[in-house]
Formats: structure tokens, C-alpha cells, sequence
């Protein structure tokens, strides 16, 4: 399934020099780590397919494309592109992580044994009298390990190479004196550790610096690092000198881990929750810069001479992951149902994995039904539990449970394991090598800057095209809360009105002891709008969510005041996988229950924001019209970070590609065929004809019009001189009366505003025939932004008429003048007419809006 790297031919084998060379050339950057061998059965099988005279022929043998199955016998196909499969073998080395060639790498491989406390580990107690000690510095202490030419803020990430920088490693912790000497050796330039500096400032007391990100001058909270030639039942205090945060879950009980080599290797006892005094306040040294707050711990070391480790979280290094995905790749079965593709190339040209992972279906008609579930985990390096949840997720949905093969069976599911592999190798807290966080920046065009979530969203975006995305989630980690929670995107459709609450409902029920749906929120803030939740989001993934996991531990049920271990994290896991079955239970029972729990939840929300106002709210009326929005609070609890922007070396490339993109967007389709224009020009010129014959057909009716009432065009030339010349002459009334037999219209009174003119023409009809028997319509007409009112009333009825008065308002743009008609049939100068009839009692609106939307264009000024 994966014959990516499979056994390589010996160098004295390669009788092409170019071979040669590639093979020292990619040993050369860790490809390789030696000569690797061909079973003797291939030497054998490449003799026998030497004498056939088809296969001398082919340049098969020095393609370097054999295959080889189970018997290690030769398979004359082309194997896959090696792009497509990660560069794993199962008779290889792993690929070595890539490190910026500014960082130091010691040669060692660190390792830790998995392993779970027998006993809770339960929240250390404030006593109320934990020392705070005061910060010395290294003016008054004695500097025991510093990290030289870190790169900061102003630097920016130029290239990487396997091991680091070039050169020989120094020895950077102090030398002992002797086997008395009691100084402890310190050292984080190995994977995934931090820690910039170490100050002696007692003889058993330590002031520790943690390292910024990489090329940022922030991001203080992840530590990792190694100590050696400790004493037993000695009190050591560490203080942490340089943290960010003014809160944190050390000041509510959290503790640090602390690992011991000799306790693993002798009784098999791996991370532990140790340390007493544990205190978090705010550093008294005031630099004039933002605050600095401290962590200060004291603990016993288990051994004399041992080797211990401490770290802000259980570590999960790129390592950690390569070895078990090379553990799927590598099992029969797993790897029929699990495809692993590299995604892309980090900053630094690490791999992003990607795991696609279902059922082979019987028909294309049943694999284009499945819905796809994206999951992603480690965009923030110094988040660990977020590994640690999807290593859960993955060992259950890559078992042979029947739950988990009906998983696999409905669903497609694409998992990104590591989207920020650089940040964790270098032991960044919040950023990648761009300096930036990455969960700020997945609307970005920097495809060559951001490469991990530009292909990630992208991937994301071609899922769409192919099937609906049911669910996604980011596995994060949280500094300032207990709990394990998550944060959504409020639906903004009726349709959907708290459907997007239903998963953590569901999920809260499933794993009732670590999941508390009372810290999830569903506020959409405009500073997350690069998030993923809300980018994946607003591509149309309703279900889209940012799971937050604890550094600490419990504050429910059963698990009430303890630690989170990794078994916690892993079961988190399952239930994830748990609760899945459970949202697309075709019995929709549990999925209407939640819904209808939802609802009153929110009924109590809504009295209780109403009650805290001192207002009463009626709750079985239109509760639900309230916006969720104006009912949730805000994320401040989230440990999330505010957007820094783009680096300086960025923003005119990103300007740039901005730019592209606006004039690609507006740039006009342009005709490519003879044809195309020929029809566009004949549709032209039919539209100029149709215009055409409709103004001529108008002029015709609108001379017959005048025709029938001359006595209508004697008041405009009055009122076009007097508006040219901005006078305001009282115009006089004219008493139309002596109405042809037959007609049935009663006396209206029209009033039609000119601009800038003040005077009226009034016209006053009356003297109806009879016979008229036509119902009364009440009419108006109201145009955009107008000011003044057209009002007609008919009024003065003869005998046998059953007209009742209408009363017409039409507005025109900023007229405050008058003319009235009983008709509405006026010719206004320069060629604007209006017109109207009143045919069987009825007044036609439509002729009247069109002619009154032409007088406003053309009237006098």
C-alpha cells in the first residue's frame, strides 16, 4: 500500500554514475543514514530478468521503479510518484527533521516511555504561604546555560538543513569542578525543547528564561527542557522569569511534569505531576516594556546523579508522529483503509501528512454519497494535548471495532496530524518560521509563506466541490481553563438556529466527567476571522469547531480536581469518534432531544441576561428572534492570540498578489470568436430597434393626447420662464369645466412639484355627466428620497355617480412646486409628459411612475 521507499540497491550495484551521486547526494542530507542492502532473492530475480532480451531493453533496472511484494519478488510496474506517500520505509530510517541553520542540535535522540499514574494526580492546594521569591538576574547570580544568536524579532527565517547549523556543537552548560560540585546541567537543543537561559542564584536555586518563537519577540509559555547531576532529598527551586500571561492555571493548582531516566528505566514510570509552593505572580522587574509574570516551584529529585526532564505539557515531538504513522504504514491491515500523502512542504521542507482514511466502496454511486469529517491538530506547537487527542481519535478509528468500521463505512475522513511540524521541532509556543500565527492567517494569497494552511484550505475547498463536509475540527490547547470545551460559529439561518450546538451537547454527554458544555461559545468575533472555524466556516461547514483541551485537568464529576493524563486526552478521542454515530443516527430521537434541551437552556439564558438588567421578558413570545449574539458573551477566555499582521519582508508581496487577483476578478470576458461577436452585435442592435419603436409608438399616443385637450398647454410656458428666471409669479387658477357626454370622472385636484418653482397651477374640474358608476380607489405613490407630495382628491360628486374621492400621492426628487390636474395628464417643458387615465374607476400606477421617473430627468432647473 505504501511502496514509497522500499529496499535500495547497493552502491556497488549502481554502475550509473548519476545514481551514484543522487544516492550520496540525498545521504548526504538525511535520507540515508547508511548502505542499504538487496535481499539476495532480488539479486536473483534482477539476473533472471537481465536474460530476458524484452527486459534488457527497457531501462526498467536503472529507473530505480522495481517493486517488490511479499516475496521480494519483481514487479516490472512503475511505483507511484514519491510526492504522493510520505518518505516512510520499513527497511529505512525515519526523515530527519529540518531545522533554520541559525539553531544548535545536539546529536542525541530523546525518548520517553508512555505511561499512566496508577493514582488521580490531584491539584496542588495554595497554602496562602508559598514564597515569592525575588528576581535577581544574572547581575547578582552566576549564568550556568545560554543559548547564543537565537533569531528575534527583526529576523526572519532564510533556510534549514538536517541538524541544524553547520559546525561543531559547544558545550554550553558549565563544567564541574568535581564529583562534589552540585551545579545542575541544563540543556533544550534537542527537539521540541525551550529554555533560553539558566541563573545559579543560590546554591540550590535556579532562575530559568524560556526562548520567544522563533524570530517574534512574544510567545513565552511552553518549556522543555533537561537537567542532570541532581541530588536526592535536597529542595531545588526553578522560577520562571519571563511568562506573558497575567493569568494562568498555575495559579489555580496546575503543577509541572517532571520525567526521571533512572525511575523509566528501572521501574517503568514515565511523566508525573510533581512540585510543592507553586506560585504564579507578576515579576517585580519593570523594564518599561509589557509586564513579565513568573513561575516558581520547588521539588525533591527522585535519584543522585539522575537525568530528569520538565515540561509545561506531555511532550509530542515530529518524531513521536512519524514513528506511528510509519507503525500504520507498515500494518497490513490498516494501511488497506488509511491512504498517507504528503500534503505539502513546510517553511522549512519538513512533510505535512495527511491521512485519508474510509472503506473501500462497492460502487462510485456509494463512495460519492459519503460525507467527509476534516480533522487537524498542532497549528500551535506548544499545544500538545491536541496530539494527544488525535493519537485517541486515530487508534479508534483505525481499529477493528464495529463502530469504528461503520465510521469508516459513511464517512470519509481527512486528518492533518501536524499542520505546524517547524514550530514543534524548534519548540515554538504559538507560531511557525514565518513568525506569525498561523490560526490568524487562513484567508491568506501567501501560498510560498504560509504553505501548511494555504494547502489545508485549499484541500478543504476541493472536499466541497466533492461532497458535503459534515464536521471540522481543530485540536487546541487552553492555558487559562479547566475543562475540555470548544468554540463555534453561531448559524446565521433559521433553518439551522442552533443546530451548531448540538454536537457539543452531544459530546458533554458522552464524556460528562472532562467535557463542559458551559465554557463552549459560539460567538463569531471580528479578530477571528482568519481562524479556521470561522474560515472553513463561511465556506459552508456549518459544524466547524476549535476543541480546547486543558493543560491542567478536571473540574467535573468523578475526575473533580484532578490532572488530565494522556490516557484522558486519548479517550477524548473516542468519544469524539463516539459522538459522531450518535449526531447521524439515522433515529434522530437523541438529535431532537438535545435540540429541544437547547432551547430551554437558552430560554434561562435569555431571563437571566434580562434579570441581571432589571427587566422582565415575556419568554413563551418571540424569544427566539433575540440574536444569540447579543446573548453570548464574548471569547475573552480564549487563549488565542490577536493577529500581528504580516511581516515586513511580506506585505508588499501580499499587496501585490492582491492586486493580481482584484484585476483578474474585474478583468471582462473578453470574445473569442467571430461568431460570438456577430451575435453580440445583432442582440445590440435589435435592443436600439425595440427601444426605437416603443419612443415613436409614446410620441404618437401623447399627440393624440394633446390633441383631445388643447387646453391643457396653456400655463407651462408661463411656468418654464418663470422657473429660468428663479422668480415666484403666483401662476393663475383656470376653471375647466363643460365636460363631453358620457364621461364619469369627478372634479380631482392635481398638484404636481417642479424644482425650485413655488408657484401652482390649480385646476378645478367639475360637472359630471351621469351614468358614472365606478368604486372609490385610494392610491399612492411614493419615490425614493422625495421630499414633496402630488395629492389629487376628487371630490363634488353628480347625481348618479358612485365614485368616492381618491386621494393620489406621488413624490418627486426635491420639487417644491405644484401643479394640478384633474387627469394627470400634463406636458412639462422640455419634452418630459406625464400620464395617466382613470379607465372604469381604476388609476394606472404603472404609465404614471414611468412618466413621472422622465419628468424627473429632464424638468427645468
Amino acid at each position: 500500500m505504501f511502496p514509497a521507499l522500499e529496499t535500495e540497491l547497493k552502491p556497488e550495484t549502481l554502475s550509473d554514475p548519476y545514481e551514484d551521486f543522487m544516492h550520496h547526494h540525498l545521504q548526504y542530507y538525511g535520507y540515508f543514514k547508511g548502505p542499504t542492502c538487496l535481499p539476495s532473492a532480488g539479486h536473483a530475480q534482477i539476473d533472471a530478468v537481465g536474460k530476458d532480451p524484452l527486459m534488457l531493453s527497457s531501462p526498467l533496472l536503472r529507473s530505480r521503479q522495481l517493486l517488490y511484494d511479499e516475496l521480494d519478488e519483481v514487479n516490472p510496474r512503475l511505483r507511484e510518484p514519491r510526492e504522493l506517500f510520505s518518505f516512510f520505509s520499513s527497511r529505512g530510517p525515519l526523515q530527519a527533521p529540518k531545522w533554520p541553520i541559525e539553531c544548535e542540535v545536539i546529536k542525541e535522540n530523546i525518548h520517553h516511555i508512555e505511561w499512566v499514574p496508577p493514582e488521580p494526580e490531584y491539584f496542588y492546594q495554595p497554602t496562602g504561604d508559598e514564597k515569592v521569591p525575588e528576581i535577581v538576574g544574572e547581575e547578582q547570580g552566576t549564568v550556568v546555560y545560554q543559548l547564543d544568536s537565537v533569531p528575534t524579532e527583526g529576523a526572519y527565517f532564510t533556510s534549514s538543513r538536517i541538524g541544524g547549523k553547520r559546525g561543531i556543537i559547544k558545550e554550553l552548560a558549565v563544567t564541574l569542578q568535581g564529583p562534589e560540585d552540585n551545579t545542575l546541567l541544563f540543556e533544550s537543543r534537542f527537539e521540541s525543547g525551550n529554555l533560553q537561559k539558566a541563573v545559579r542564584v543560590g546554591v540550590y536555586e535556579y532562575e530559568l528564561t524560556l526562548r520567544t518563537d522563533l524570530y517574534t519577540d512574544k510567545h513565552t509559555q511552553w518549556f522543555y527542557f533537561r537537567v542532570q547531576n541532581t541530588r536526592k532529598e535536597v529542595t531545588y527551586r526553578f522560577t520562571i522569569v519571563n511568562l506573558l500571561k497575567p493569568k494562568s492555571l498555575y495559579a489555580v493548582g496546575m503543577k509541572p511534569l517532571m520525567y526521571s531516566q533512572l525511575d523509566a528505566t528501572t521501574y517503568n514510570i514515565g511523566w508525573r505531576r510533581e512540585g510543592h509552593e507553586i506560585k504564579y505572580y507578576k515579576n517585580n522587574m519593570d523594564d518599561g516594556q509589557q509586564p513579565l509574570y513568573c513561575l516558581t516551584w520547588t521539588i525533591q529529585f527522585p535519584h543522585d546523579q539522575d537525568t530528569c526532564f520538565f515540561a509545561h505539557f506531555y511532550p509530542y515531538t515530529y518524531t513521536d508522529l512519524q514513528c506511528y504513522l510509519l507503525s500504520i504504514a507498515n500494518n497490513p491491515i490498516q494501511s488497506q483503509f488509511c491512504k498517507l500523502r504528503a500534503l505539502c512542504r513546510s517553511l522549512a521542507g519538513n512533510t505535512v501528512y495527511l491521512l485519508t482514511i474510509t472503506n473501500p466502496s462497492r460502487t462510485p454511486q456509494e463512495a460519492a454519497a459519503k460525507k467527509a469529517v476534516v480533522l487537524s491538530a498542532r497549528v500551535h506547537p506548544g499545544e500538545s494535548n491536541g496530539s494527544w487527542i488525535m493519537r485517541g481519535f486515530l487508534d479508534f478509528i483505525l481499529s477493528n471495532s464495529p463502530d469504528a468500521q461503520l465510521l469508516r463505512d459513511i464517512f470519509v475522513f481527512k486528518v492533518i496530524p501536524m499542520l505546524n511540524p517547524d514550530g514543534v521541532i524548534v519548540g515554538n509556543y504559538r507560531c511557525s518560521l514565518a513568525g506569525r500565527d498561523l490560526n490568524r492567517h487562513y484567508k491568506t494569497v501567501l501560498k510560498d509563506s504560509f504553505p501548511c494552511i494555504w494547502y489545508t484550505k485549499n484541500m478543504i475547498k476541493r472536499l466541497l466541490e466533492e461532497r458535503e463536509v459534515l464536521l471540522y475540527c481543530d485540536f487546541h490547547g487552553h492555558s487559562r481553563k479547566n475543562n475540555i470545551f470548544l468554540y463555534g460559529c453561531n448559524s446565521n439561518s433559521r433553518k439551522h438556529w442552533l443546530h451548531e450546538r448540538v454536537f457539543p451537547l452531544m459530546l458533554s454527554k458522552n464524556a460528562p466527567d472532562k467535557f463542559s458544555f458551559d465554557s463552549c461559545n459560539f460567538k463569531v468575533q471580528k479578530c477571528k476571522e482568519g481562524t479556521g472555524r470561522v474560515v472553513m466556516w463561511r465556506m459552508g461547514v456549518i459544524n466547524s469547531y476549535t476543541i480546547e483541551s486543558t493543560f491542567g485537568g478536571s473540574t467535573l464529576g468523578s475526575k473533580r480536581d484532578t490532572h488530565f493524563t494522556v490516557e484522558d486526552l486519548k479517550s477524548l478521542g473516542y468519544h469524539v469518534c463516539d459522538t459522531i454515530l450518535d449526531f447521524c443516527d439515522p433515529d434522530q430521537t437523541k438529535y431532537t432531544q438535545c435540540l429541544q434541551e437547547l432551547k430551554e437552556l437558552l430560554q434561562q439564558e435569555i431571563h437571566k441576561k434580562f434579570s441581571n438588567f432589571g427587566q422582565d421578558v415575556d419568554l413563551e413570545a418571540s424569544w427566539s428572534d433575540i440574536p444569540l449574539s447579543d446573548i453570548e458573551s464574548s471569547t475573552s477566555g480564549s487563549d488565542s492570540s490577536l493577529s500581528d499582521g504580516l511581516p515586513a519582508h511580506l506585505l508588499n508581496i501580499a499587496n501585490e498578489l492582491n492586486q493580481k487577483m482584484l484585476l483578474k476578478k474585474t478583468k471582462k470576458k473578453r470574445l473569442q470568436t467571430r461568431k460570438q461577436r456577430d451575435e453580440q452585435y445583432q442582440k445590440n442592435y435589435l435592443m436600439r430597434e425595440l427601444k426605437l419603436a416603443e419612443d415613436t409608438q409614446g410620441r404618437a399616443r401623447f399627440a393624440s393626447t394633446l390633441q383631445k385637450q388643447p387646453t391643457l398647454l396653456k400655463a407651462p410656458e408661463k411656468s418654464s420662464s418663470s422657473v429660468m428666471r428663479n422668480e415666484k409669479p403666483r401662476l393663475n387658477e383656470t376653471q375647466l369645466s363643460g365636460r363631453d357626454k358620457g364621461t364619469s370622472l369627478e372634479p380631482p385636484l392635481i398638484s404636481l412639484v417642479l424644482p425650485k418653482n413655488k408657484e401652482t397651477i390649480q385646476t378645478q374640474l367639475s360637472g359630471r355627466d351621469k351614468g358614472t358608476s365606478l368604486e372609490p380607489p385610494l392610491i399612492s405613490l411614493v419615490l425614493p428620497k422625495n421630499k414633496e407630495t402630488i395629492q389629487t382628491q376628487l371630490s363634488g360628486r353628480d347625481k348618479g355617480t358612485s365614485l368616492e374621492p381618491p386621494l393620489i400621492s406621488l413624490v418627486l426628487p426635491k420639487n417644491k412646486e405644484t401643479i394640478q390636474d384633474p387627469q394627470l395628464l400634463s406636458y412639462i417643458p422640455h419634452r418630459t409628459e406625464i400620464k395617466s387615465s382613470l379607465i372604469g374607476g381604476v388609476h394606472q400606477i404603472g404609465p404614471v411612475l414611468t412618466h413621472f421617473q422622465e419628468a424627473q430627468k429632464s424638468c427645468v432647473t
